[in-house]
């Protein structure tokens, strides 16, 4: 009867912890670990493109990344720059953390080998959620699909 019980003990226990572990995990994917009252705006910020990483392992950085930044605008709008090619669009967030891209219209420029040009438009669609951390945005795709990080961007110089 004893190990019974403690066998009981031990699953439940073992269960709790795995349950608090993975709520803990969403937190932190979907940035929901922060206090309420320092919820992150995109609105008027700026970022540059530190890489890519994907659930199967796949890591991509860019060879510069001033040749991807991404500039949230007051009122959904948006501008970007991918690679050798600029495009407008739109972005919402409904939620705490919650973000989509609307579609992009973007130019069409053929950009040279190594690109990320190609990666990036192709799961523009794909994000849903963002978290700002230590100072790095990182942009979370559908169905754990991967993460882009960026930083903020550089001051752009103006002439004179």
């Amino acid at each position: 009867m004893n190990r019974i019980v403690l066998a009981v003990f031990v699953v439940s226990a073992l269960v709790a912890t795995l349950a608090t572990c993975d709520r803990h995990r969403s937190e932190l994917v979907q940035g929901q670990a922060s206090s309420p009252s320092s919820v992150p705006t995109l609105a008027g910020t700026s970022w540059q493109l530190i890489g890519f990483q994907g659930s199967d392992g796949t890591t991509l950085t860019p060879d510069d990344r001033t040749k991807y930044t991404i500039d949230f605008g007051d009122g959904g709008q948006l501008t970007t720059r991918v690679d050798c090619n600029r495009g407008r669009g739109t972005w919402e967030s409904n939620g705490p953390n919650q973000l989509q891209f609307g579609l992009l219209a973007l130019t069409r420029a053929q950009c040279p080998p190594g690109s990320l040009h190609d990666h990036i438009v192709r799961q523009w669609g794909n994000v849903r959620s963002f978290v700002i951390r230590d100072r790095h945005l990182f942009l979370s795709l559908m169905a754990d699909g991967g993460i882009y990080e960026f930083e903020p961007a550089q001051a752009r110089q103006t002439s004179p």
